[in-house]
């Protein structure tokens, strides 16, 4: 019902940048809230940022003040730029999206995870 494509991820140094991209594709009515949640080995998988369609964010703790989530709702795309990465950001990067469907029901789809590794 909604397919989530991820792009971006890669191999950094610590203290350097990116910038994930999800793109949401579908039989959707609107996505109501998209965010990214990621993984790293032998941890749960604990939340990253999320944003609304109106713009409303909330992120995890261990990333405010250098993680920035937008979204662009005429592409159904939302973005997480990653800034002053750390050796602890290493872990596989979900995409998250919460939508209403054409029928009106509400459903939650996750993408395929995009590999985040910092290097020292």
């Amino acid at each position: 019902q909604v397919r989530l494509v991820e792009s971006g991820g890669g191999l950094v140094q610590t203290g350097g940048s990116l910038r994930l991209s999800c793109a949401a594709s579908g039989r959707f009515y609107r996505i109501n809230v998209m965010g990214w949640y990621r993984q790293a080995p032998g941890k749960y998988r604990e939340l990253v940022a999320v944003i609304t369609s109106s713009g409303g964010t909330n992120y995890g703790d261990s990333v405010k003040g250098r993680f920035t989530i937008s979204r662009d709702n005429g592409k159904n795309t939302a973005y997480l730029q990653m800034n002053s990465l750390k050796l602890e950001d290493t872990a596989v990067y979900y995409c998250n999206a919460e939508a209403t469907l054409r029928n009106s029901e509400d459903f939650n789809s996750w993408g395929q995870g995009t590999q985040v590794t910092v290097s020292s």
